[in-house]
């Protein structure tokens, strides 16, 4: 699915807030946004930026942690499925004495 607003509407957005001519709340009000909204891209910007203090996961890093947890999900299912394939050939291969 793609974002509501493209990339570059998000960037001219943090571009305009950065510039202090108008409060945030007035550049999101300006661009019919949220003001959270707008903080909240421009708290992404600042950890993509390199702001390894903001404790905020930069955008590849959430990319990234997505990824990983789609493939542990898999992999779970895999692992299940092998588990139960293995209980059922065990009995079948148990000899009636």
């Amino acid at each position: 699915m793609p974002a509501p607003h493209p990339p570059e509407f998000r960037q001219r957005a943090i571009d305009l807030a950065r510039s202090k001519v108008k409060p945030v709340g007035e550049v999101a009000k300006d661009l019919s946004i949220s003001e959270s909204c707008l903080r909240n891209w421009l708290s992404q910007a600042d950890a993509d930026e390199g702001g390894a203090n903001s404790g905020r996961l930069t955008s590849d890093e959430k990319r990234e942690l997505t990824e990983l947890r789609k493939k542990a999900r898999r992999l779970e299912v895999e692992n299940e499925i092998l588990k139960r394939a293995a209980a059922y050939f065990a009995r079948e291969n148990v000899l009636p004495k």
